[in-house]
């Protein structure tokens, strides 16, 4: 009966790891992606000033 208990115990709890990894994972590729498109934005923002300014 402990065992049964045990056990149960183990595969909840790693589920429950691998599913928190999954989202922690999920999060730094998130935002990772939208980091990389705020500073492509920033750049042709900045080459637009500058192209204006020697305009």
């Amino acid at each position: 009966m402990f065992a049964m208990g045990f056990l149960g115990s183990i595969i909840w709890y790693s589920v429950l790891f691998i599913f928190m990894v999954a989202v922690a994972t999920a999060g730094v590729f998130l935002g990772k992606t939208l980091r990389a498109k705020k500073d492509a934005k920033a750049a042709a923002t900045a080459d637009s000033d500058k192209n204006a300014e020697t305009n």
